[in-house]
């Protein structure tokens, strides 16, 4: 009832075109939809700030799912405004990025998508005077891109030391695990993970530069994992060798198994949880 109750309220807001979202407890956010921070249709993002902007903590941003190669930021508007029940004095940037293709490649556009996306939020900060940390929350495809965006030093990433903690939710950590070689598009991810034309560093394959786990030190962002204990996509053994990384560099981290597959993240119940174990976190980081 809940569910329905939220998508209910969501398509009156939007199919209205109101520029304020009214929640629980008296909780209201001001939203601004499509706001391009690039030059291609696919560069946009939906800005959501709390209507009291004179104590904003953070902005979340949050990276869709999709393969690399598909979904919008449309997919997780339900899961956005369910954050911001949880979070009323955080802003929230949800985004959109380009998307691979069979002559195009991920690394590094999407890496620079999301770079360039928090260039747009720090001006946009700047303009509602207050100075932004960010915490990464990306899901599957977008998991494994806020993990490489927050960790890795070789692509261009000039806000990664703003980057104050990665909610991780069914997202590789390592793509040389003989286990995730089982994913249904590994053959199109083995392709067009890197443009190697790009690449500097003549020292490193290309398994080492999409790996988040190859780029983890003491310095990495605190990170909260999630994966489900039925996962067909996303092996469980991404969460063990993620651990492991992150625990061998001595970074704060937590990680959870939630009951059910891929997708099964969403359900009410896993949704609750992952959020409330993110606001936990989230406090005991500081």
């Amino acid at each position: 009832m809940k569910n329905l109750k939220l998508l209910f309220l969501v398509l009156i807001i939007f199919s209205c075109k109101e520029k304020t979202i009214k929640l629980n407890n008296n909780i209201s956010f001001d939203v601004q939809k499509n706001l391009s921070y690039g030059e291609t249709s696919a560069q946009q993002l939906d800005f959501y700030f709390p209507k009291s902007k004179d104590s904003i903590k953070g902005i979340f941003v949050i990276v869709h799912g999709g393969g690399w190669k598909a979904g919008d930021k449309s997919d997780l508007t339900r899961f956005a405004i369910s954050m911001m029940e949880k979070f009323p004095d955080y802003a929230f940037a949800n985004i959109n990025y380009r998307l691979a293709n069979n002559s195009s490649f991920i690394l590094p556009n999407q890496t620079d998508d999301i770079d360039d996306a928090l260039d747009f939020l720090v001006k946009k900060s700047a303009e509602m005077k207050f100075s932004p940390q960010f915490i990464l929350l990306g899901n599957s495809a977008g998991g494994h891109l806020s993990m490489l965006y927050g960790y890795n030093s070789f692509f261009h990433s000039k806000h990664q030391t703003k980057v104050k903690a990665i909610v991780n939710i069914v997202g590789p950590a390592d793509l040389s695990d003989p286990n995730f070689k089982n994913y249904s598009d590994y053959n199109f991810v083995e392709k067009h993970m890197i443009d190697l034309s790009k690449s500097t560093l003549t020292d490193l394959t290309n398994q080492d530069i999409p790996n988040p786990v190859y780029w983890i030190n003491k310095n990495s962002p605190p990170t909260i994992s999630f994966y489900g204990n039925n996962d067909q996509a996303i092996p469980l053994s991404q969460k063990k060798i993620l651990d492991s990384v992150l625990n061998k560099n001595k970074v704060s981290n937590q990680s959870y198994e939630f009951p059910g597959g891929h997708l099964d993240w969403v359900k009410e119940k896993n949704s609750s949880f992952l959020i409330d174990k993110t606001s936990v976190f989230l406090k005991e980081i500081k």
